[in-house]
């Protein structure tokens, strides 16, 4: 009996720059529709591959409360083949997404993030998708007993397992995915984004804070708005800007704390911001408070960006940051030992430089949008030449 991928398998892949017999790799990404970072690294595999005639690209967004309707517009307009399906059950999601990839028939479907990577490739299954890659995007994931049971089960399916950086290969190392399945690839940024930060030296910029990232559980902008409650209680009084939207909740949550405490004037909730990279190179330092993170692009920004930056020293940012060589970590959760080292950098400007530059070297030598792009387009190749996974072949054969 022959399979309908025979053809495909057979053929050689020489180059990244080749197709599978003359006709583009199909890939269809599926991501929360709540353009967070793993809907941002979607979007950047996509965008990094549409000049390239061995793909073709498909972004499938899980529409949220929060979905943008004028963002996912602009990248239609963009030339972006983008879908969205319903986010309201999650069987919805499944028999909508199914229909697309009927439609599309791509040869592989990649599905990004929690809980997305489950009902994507039960859909994926159920179509008969060739190719299915899971990408995690967080240390520390929402996993019940049983969503865990059916994450590794669908990981018998499923040719590839990626972390977006080490420390969340080592977690689903640990929550008992196969071994060889699993590896890291780590998020990118793209660069050129952040050209102008050498002519903008730590000195001649704001003496002030930024904290890219949006409101929401995950995120701890409470623990920076208490640390300039401490440094104000010393005369110490930098500006705060937190350049992200997100929940609405966690948002009053945020400015309550802040009236609470008196900084109404220091603290500045801007919402999205469109103009990211300028305003990071405007500012002296980049603080980004967290409970946990995968690997977060707003430290890798913040890096490029010519800051001097803080994280707090949680999986995902512990592998970005050489304490004290090109940025600094502070205990989790902990005002005092923030408030500590933004006084450290703020009474040291040299100091503050010299992490500024070492961080900066680091982000355009190891955290570039061409250096991820390279590595998720030659996983999409070998994939494509190996083996197809156990249920995914037993379909095709039966069909065949």
């Amino acid at each position: 009996m022959n399979s309908p991928l025979a053809p495909v398998i057979a053929t050689p892949v020489l180059s990244n720059n080749q197709t599978f017999g003359h006709q583009p790799l199909k890939v269809m990404h599926f991501v929360t529709g709540g353009f967070t970072g793993s809907t941002k690294v979607a979007i950047d595999i996509i965008r990094a591959a549409k000049s390239d005639p061995a793909f073709s690209s498909m972004l499938v967004l899980r529409k949220k409360s929060s979905t943008d309707i004028e963002r996912v517009a602009q990248l239609q307009r963009e030339g972006i083949s983008l879908k969205l399906v319903a986010g309201w059950s999650h069987l919805a999601t499944i028999i909508e997404l199914l229909r697309i990839c009927r439609e599309y028939q791509p040869d592989i479907l990649v599905t990004h993030g929690f809980s997305e990577h489950l009902w994507g490739r039960y859909a994926g299954l159920l179509a008969r998708v060739p190719r299915m890659i899971h990408v995690e995007h967080n240390s520390r994931e929402r996993y019940t007993p049983f969503r865990l049971l059916q994450a590794r089960w669908l990981a018998n399916y499923t040719d590839k397992i990626i972390g977006c950086s080490e420390g969340v290969r080592a977690r689903l190392l640990e929550l008992g995915f196969p071994a060889h399945k699993v590896d890291a690839i780590n998020n990118g940024i793209q660069l050129t984004d952040f050209a102008a930060a050498e002519a903008q030296p730590l000195v001649g910029r704001l003496p002030d804070i930024i904290m890219p990232a949006r409101f929401a559980k995950q995120k701890d902008h409470a623990t920076l708005i208490k640390a300039i409650a401490l440094l104000r209680d010393k005369n110490i009084t930098p500006n705060v800007f937190f350049a992200g939207a997100g929940s609405k909740r966690h948002i009053e949550k945020a400015k309550k704390l802040a009236n609470e405490l008196q900084l109404d004037e220091q603290i500045n909730f801007a919402g999205h911001c469109g103009n990211l990279p300028f305003l990071l190179m405007r500012h002296q330092i980049c603080v980004l408070s967290t409970r946990y993170e995968g690997m977060p692009l707003a430290l890798a920004e913040g890096m490029a960006a010519g800051c001097a930056v803080i994280g707090s020293a949680v999986v995902g940012v512990k592998e970005m940051i050489n304490h004290g060589n090109d940025g600094l970590l502070v205990k989790p959760q902990c005002a005092q030992a923030l408030a500590d080292a933004i006084e450290l950098l703020l009474e040291n400007t040299a100091y503050a430089q010299e992490l500024a530059i070492q961080g900066r070297q680091r982000a355009i030598a190891e955290f570039s949008l061409a250096r991820m792009a390279n590595r998720y387009e030659q996983l999409f190749f070998d994939v494509q030449q190996s083996a197809p996974a156990t249920l995914n072949e037993q379909l095709v054969l039966d069909n065949g």
